[in-house]
């Protein structure tokens, strides 16, 4: 019976728990100030290719590798 009583309070715990990052949206503000930002800071600093300097027959022979 200890047992079976422990299990309840770790349940209960777990629930209150989840319950809280429901009512306070807390895993929406951890994306939305947390996560994004880092996401844009990382992938906005990426070096990347300008493509409009690309000519048109690279385009096609590139187009034709993908297939």
């Amino acid at each position: 019976m200890k047992i079976f009583g422990k299990i309840i309070k770790i349940l209960a715990l777990v629930y209150a728990a989840l319950f809280a990052v429901f009512y306070f949206d807390l895993d929406g503000k951890f994306l939305y100030y947390i996560w994004e930002p880092m996401m844009i800071k990382r992938f906005d600093n990426m070096k990347r290719e300008d493509n409009t300097k690309t000519p048109y027959e690279e385009k096609d022979i590139l187009a034709a590798d993908r297939d």
